[in-house]
């Protein structure tokens, strides 16, 4: 492993009195994987700019012309976050979450396992439906 060194020892980041930095977990936990670039500069705004218990009052105006983005694209960045579990939002707050616990992975849908099973499952919702295969 490579001996680490401090480059510019004058510039030492130190945690300001009034926040923290962003918490490493995002990177463990995998949350960052789940998160798209919109969604994540989101994150990074509101982690920047929340007070000590994460809340923020930015309008929605304020933020996307701050991140460059359409309205409609910082309405789908807000709901991964809020999906992923890193955000709550209740129209004028946005709350940044602690990370407790990992956000649940969402749980795949099994898949047939063979054309026969799809051809199977096929012939089953069209006997539900009431219909017959042409």
């Amino acid at each position: 492993m490579p001996i680490k060194r401090v480059i510019c020892p004058e510039r030492v980041r130190q945690i300001p009195a009034h926040f923290s930095w962003v918490d490493h977990r995002l990177v463990r936990e995998r949350y960052i994987e789940r998160c798209d670039a919109c969604a994540a500069a989101l994150y990074l705004f509101l982690v920047t700019v929340a007070d000590a218990q994460g809340l923020s009052y930015y309008a929605d105006t304020s933020l996307a012309r701050r991140l460059s983005m359409a309205p409609a694209r910082l309405a789908m960045a807000r709901s991964d976050l809020i999906r992923i579990g890193l955000i709550a939002w209740q129209r004028p707050i946005y709350q940044v979450l602690a990370l407790d616990a990992p956000a649940p992975e969402p749980t795949p849908l099994p898949l047939p396992q063979s054309h026969a099973d799809v051809t199977t499952q096929l012939e089953r919702l069209h006997a539900a439906l009431g219909k017959r295969r042409a």
